[in-house]
């Protein structure tokens, strides 16, 4: 989709589709009233016949408008003028291009600029805007037998209208940071959609070698399952070995800063499928874990953006991948194995997998000197009991990195919870016969996760997302990746090239 940007009269636009806002009680935004005098009063002779309350969420379509040269005038609700929030203006934003999608339109003229969002300025509603537009459009259709034309999509083109030329610049820094922002998305949404029979760890280690080629700031680097064994990745080789697929371990280096600048590091679960392993998990949703490489799909999306953004810093990006089969050579649970940083791990539960893929990543990652170092995984399903969909469980050994997150996320509305990482919670990892266990029990099984994983990250400043409730929706219409938290990630990012460059 192709975003530009207009001035002028909304209502001599050349456009298939004119959307603007309306709030509860009939008040009009500022386009609105444009297109109301306009009209001779159209407007607000539709709005007086109650078929649009101004409720956020809302939304209506009117044909012909008289003398609007646009065929179509989309009219969404706004909610309280007094009451608007950055929440509700993506909510808005949602209802725009929900609305819009169902219509022919090809082209559309958004005038939702001179709608209040709190205090975020021009730049973030824009972010927004383009941001859930391109959210609203995506369809994954490469395992269609026949793919649609255009993937489906009839929007082609939406243009921002601006009431007020000074901000022109801000909007077109937003129009360029959110194509990026969802390019990195987009590009986590197709990895994690792609079924596990297709998106196997050789799978997601060519897509990372495409994006080298693709990016000259990128490097990638494969480590192959004799390597692993020859380092010790004894945790990593216990999940991959009972599959016919080969665990991988890859490495994306971008490189947008000195080469001796310290790297900031993200590691991401994938595990391409989860079957369980010994302990096979139930069938009915399994078909669920084709997305439990959700955080390697979030590392690649967000090394994507990185370098389309060509942000001045460097970045690691870390992809464990393996699939956990149960077969003859699987681990059983009782197996006690030696990981990379020397430490013994009693197997009790073979479906906690994600952590021993990932304490050797974490440990491998220490000889880059990062400045800081965030896995994501979609690791617990008692995160998802504690939080459900809306946010992300976040542990951290750090307050400065973990306000910093926290930040990011209430900015881009990928928000993130800080949990409880007390030394309390260490106690049920402990083991009678190795150094520990990979399962603490029933109680707070999300936070003794990521108690797990803190005992391979006292080398440097360390959070843990655990994505199992907002990277994806397992089935119903809107089945699919979410894409999240690459908005958070890339933001916090952002913000940090910032801070460095001090701009």
């Amino acid at each position: 989709m192709q975003f530009g940007t207009k001035s002028g009269n909304p209502a001599k636009t050349r456009c298939q589709c004119i959307i603007a806002g309306i709030y509860e009680n009939n008040k009009l935004s500022d386009t609105a009233k444009q297109l109301d005098r306009a009209s001779g009063g159209y407007i607000r002779k539709m709005l007086n016949r109650g078929e649009l309350k101004g409720k956020p969420g809302q939304s209506l379509i009117l044909h012909d408008v008289p003398d609007i040269t646009a065929p179509r005038v989309l009219l969404v609700g706004l909610g309280n003028i007094d009451t608007a929030d950055p929440a509700r203006f993506v909510q808005v934003a949602n209802a725009a291009v929900s609305a819009l999608r169902g219509t022919p339109a090809k082209s559309a003229l958004c005038c939702l600029l001179d709608v209040a969002a709190g205090d975020k300025d021009a730049y973030w509603k824009t972010r927004r805007i383009v941001e859930r537009f391109e959210d609203g459009v995506y369809k994954f259709t490469d395992m269609k037998g026949k793919p649609p034309e255009n993937n489906g999509i009839v929007i082609e083109s939406v243009d921002l209208q601006i009431a007020d030329r000074s901000e022109q610049e801000l909007v077109e820094a937003g129009i360029d940071d959110a194509a990026a922002v969802s390019a990195g998305i987009n590009a986590h949404k197709n990895l994690a959609n792609t079924p596990g029979n297709v998106c196997t760890p050789t799978y997601m280690a060519e897509a990372a070698r495409s994006l080298a080629k693709q990016y000259p700031s990128v490097t990638t680097t494969v480590i192959e399952e004799k390597e692993m064994e020859k380092l010790g990745m004894g945790a990593f080789m216990s999940v991959t070995r009972g599959s016919d697929q080969p665990g991988k371990l890859i490495v994306m280096q971008y490189k947008g800063a000195k080469p001796k600048d310290q790297p900031y590091v993200l590691v991401g679960k994938g595990i391409s499928f989860d079957t369980g392993g010994i302990s096979l998990k139930p069938g009915a949703a399994m078909h669920e874990m084709i997305y439990d490489m959700c955080g390697a799909a979030s590392v690649f999306g967000t090394i994507t953006t990185v370098a389309m953004q060509e942000l001045p810093i460097n970045v690691v990006g870390v992809i464990a991948a393996a699939e956990n089969m149960p077969s003859g050579k699987a681990s059983r649970p009782g197996d006690i194995v030696k990981s990379l940083s020397g430490q013994t791990i009693e197997i009790l539960n073979t479906d906690a997998e994600g952590r021993l893929v990932l304490c050797d990543a974490l440990t491998f990652v220490d000889r880059y000197k990062p400045v800081t170092v965030i896995d994501i995984a979609t690791l617990t399903g008692a995160a998802v009991i504690a939080l459900g969909s809306p946010a992300t469980a976040m542990y951290a050994n750090d307050d400065a990195l973990a306000g910093e997150l926290t930040g990011a996320g209430e900015d881009t509305l990928d928000r993130v919870w800080r949990m409880p990482l007390w030394e309390e919670y260490q106690s049920q990892l402990n083991s009678s016969f190795a150094d520990m266990q990979n399962i603490g029990g029933r109680e707070a099984g999300s936070v003794t996760a990521a108690c797990f994983l803190s005992r391979f990250t006292k080398k440097y400043r360390w959070a843990h997302l655990d994505i199992a409730g907002s990277a994806f929706r397992g089935s119903g219409a809107n089945k699919g990746a979410t894409g999240r938290p690459v908005g958070l990630l890339t933001q916090y990012l952002m913000n940090m090239a910032d801070a460095e460059t001090g701009a």
